[in-house]
């Protein structure tokens, strides 16, 4: 296959060629094309957000059902290789968003730091009455004041991150004044009230409806949820309740012996 200016010209006999490498044994059809596609990403030939053949193509060039092309396709789109956009074609995702599990940062720099475009959308910021559970977690008592923020954080215009955060009043209290999108809570937060310690609990779970809605992912998409609980001079400051698409965010960490 050549390059052109936002993808790939496909040549048929080429890409029967890249099937018949996948062939061996009694691998199914599907999971063949599902091994070309990976293949040739993962060995630099077709890069992030090239176009794919359309399934017209490879149905073509490999002699395979359309049925089976497109399970391919949709598995690869399911897990997080491929975008797929309606009426318009399949293309190579971006590899997914990452953050430090044994640190803490501010999201909008790792957006930056990638050399992505950061972008946040206010939900609602308030004050409100802490209820027993949360109250418990802050170490305020129920029914005390809580300042309160949703936030979702977008990269290049995707989702990744709906941010669900309660604060101590008592070391943030122009928190209900700021402009969460010129800079984020966590960044405030560091000004007013320096991280001493951070602690982070993260679990996989299923996002509601109304969250699915906000994050724009289907139903079935696994997420990811960190607990994210922040101090200052030995102080619990914040409390957040952070939630990823699965297929679009990633947790890394390492680790030394001694």
């Amino acid at each position: 296959m050549t390059r052109t200016v936002g993808g790939l010209v496909v040549d048929p006999a080429e890409l029967g060629r890249l099937y018949e490498q996948h062939s061996a044994g009694s691998t199914p059809a599907y999971q063949r094309v599902k091994d070309l596609v990976t293949g040739q990403i993962a060995e630099g030939h077709w890069r992030e957000d090239d176009a794919l053949p359309s399934e017209s193509q490879f149905v073509e060039a490999l002699g395979l059902s359309r049925m089976t092309v497109n399970r391919a396709l949709r598995e690869l789109a399911g897990e997080g290789v491929i975008r797929r956009v309606m009426g318009v074609g399949s293309f190579v995702a971006p590899r997914k968003a990452s953050s430090a599990l044994l640190e803490v940062h501010d999201i909008a720099d790792e957006v930056r730091h990638r050399g992505h475009r950061y972008e946040a959308r206010v939900l609602s910021v308030c004050e409100e009455r802490a209820d027993e559970k949360t109250g418990a977690h802050l170490g305020l008592g129920e029914g005390r004041p809580v300042f309160h923020s949703r936030v979702v954080h977008y990269e290049d215009g995707v989702a990744i991150q709906l941010e669900d955060r309660y604060v101590n009043p008592a070391f943030a209290p122009g928190y209900l004044e700021q402009d969460f999108t010129r800079q984020t809570p966590f960044a405030f937060l560091s000004k007013v009230a320096p991280l001493g310690r951070g602690e982070h609990i993260v679990e996989a779970v299923p996002a509601s409806p109304e969250e699915c809605a906000i994050l724009g992912i289907a139903p079935s998409e696994p997420c990811l949820l960190i607990h994210r609980r922040t101090w200052s001079r030995d102080a619990l400051v914040s409390i957040a309740r952070l939630l990823h698409p699965g297929s679009r965010y990633r947790l890394e960490g390492a680790f030394a012996t001694h």
